[in-house]
């Protein structure tokens, strides 16, 4: 794909159809805030090369029905990891992020950067070849990973869940099977992104939140997600809740993380088992030999006390360390995503409880708390979002290959 003699004009229209998630001529304009015939000569340009495409009509409200435009599926495809510290999602898209192909398995990425994206060169070659589609194509490649990423080198820096990989270049590994631009991030910035692009950007100011083996935020601010100077903004796992709490694998005691993720609800589910607390608790941990926090939800589903206060106070400590996030950023919508957004309702309810409790009446006014609506797709479709949108701005500035 050439990308070089594309005007300005035509790479903004571009960008305000992916984002709108198509749109008509008329639309285009004002989105895109160009006269109407700015707007029409850049489409005309697009479809004329390819890049933009006629899908039917919209309905019509007075005259002449509209046509959609979205970015053209010939324009190639784009590739979406999304890598946790226990699970392995990844996706061929069209540009306008329809899923083509799609795996997902369990993983570990203590087994190293070697073992890890060694089979996940593997998986994405199978899944072009479902998709009908060749390394050729390939126009960007979106990933996250659970741990901080200078944004700018793609690297991995001091990564708490991921020992072995700091240093370790995706991009250089990537780059011997495919030409296209490749762009790493925080795995809760791709959730940011996933929302973001879902919202198509009709929210400017909110939060994502992964809660699983780790804890971790991603911040929108002014329809973008925000890494700060070095690309570690978001990592608030390590915000103390309790000066007394245990020592966390940072160093640092009481952090949130080490208090109220996954890790946390299943020492405690094993403690109310050994102590007594919960049959309901204590005779899994008997047939098992450990317990998850899918342990704890389950229990609490059936009504068991010692389970609710697990996840009452792991909501509560997450809360906390929230509520400081709202009084500070301000946000419109707080979205809850990861593993433990499957805990259920009193998690949430837990959660919103703690948040208004402990911050100003004027940043909650408005405030609305909910588990993330893409769930467990959101890191997927955000690194999709990822690979267009900086393929696109990298050949906008003219630095494409």
């Amino acid at each position: 794909m050439d990308w070089d003699d594309l005007s300005p004009a035509e790479f903004r229209v571009l960008e305000t159809v992916f984002w709108s998630g198509g749109a008509s001529r008329h639309e285009l304009a004002g989105q895109a805030d160009f006269s109407k015939s700015k707007a029409n000569a850049a489409v005309a340009a697009l479809v004329e090369r390819g890049l933009l495409e006629e899908v039917g009509p919209q309905p019509s409200t007075g005259g002449r029905r509209p046509e959609l435009l979205r970015l053209a599926h010939r324009m190639g495809v784009l590739l979406a990891i999304d890598l946790g510290a226990t699970s392995l999602a990844l996706a061929v898209m069209a540009p306008d992020l329809t899923v083509l192909a799609y795996h997902s398995e369990a993983a570990d990425v203590r087994a190293g950067p070697g073992v890890t994206v060694s089979r996940v060169r593997i998986l994405l070659r199978q899944l072009l070849q479902q998709a009908g589609a060749s390394a050729s194509q390939v126009i960007g490649i979106g990933m996250g990973v659970p741990g901080p990423v200078e944004f700018d080198s793609g690297l991995l820096v001091n990564p708490p869940l991921m020992p072995g990989w700091e240093g370790f270049s995706i991009r250089e590994y990537l780059r011997e099977d495919y030409r296209a631009p490749a762009f790493i991030d925080n795995d809760v910035n791709l959730m940011a992104l996933g929302e973001l692009g879902r919202l198509q950007r009709r929210l400017s100011d909110f939060l994502v939140i992964k809660a699983g083996t780790g804890i971790g935020c991603g911040i929108v601010c002014h329809g973008e997600v925000y890494r700060g100077a070095e690309g570690s903004a978001g990592d608030v796992g390590h915000i103390c809740v309790d000066h007394d709490g245990p020592r966390c694998h940072c160093g640092n005691l009481g952090c949130v993380e080490v208090m109220a993720a996954g890790p946390a609800l299943a020492r405690m589910a094993m403690e109310a088992a050994r102590a007594g607390e919960s049959a309901m608790l204590a005779e899994r941990l008997q047939a098992q030999g450990t317990l998850t926090p899918e342990d704890v939800a389950q229990a609490s589903r059936s009504g068991d006390v010692a389970a609710n206060a697990i996840i009452q106070r792991s909501g509560q400590l997450l809360g906390r360390m929230l509520a400081s996030l709202v009084n500070f950023f301000n946000p419109s919508h707080i979205f809850i995503g990861g593993g433990l957004a499957r805990i259920g309702p009193l998690y949430l309810a837990s959660i919103r409880q703690s948040i208004y409790q402990r911050s100003l009446a004027l940043s909650t006014r408005h405030l609305q708390i909910e588990y993330a609506p893409l769930g467990e797709r959101a890191g997927l479709s955000g690194a999709g979002v990822l690979a267009l949108q900086e393929t696109l701005r990298l050949h906008r500035r003219g630095r494409g290959r």
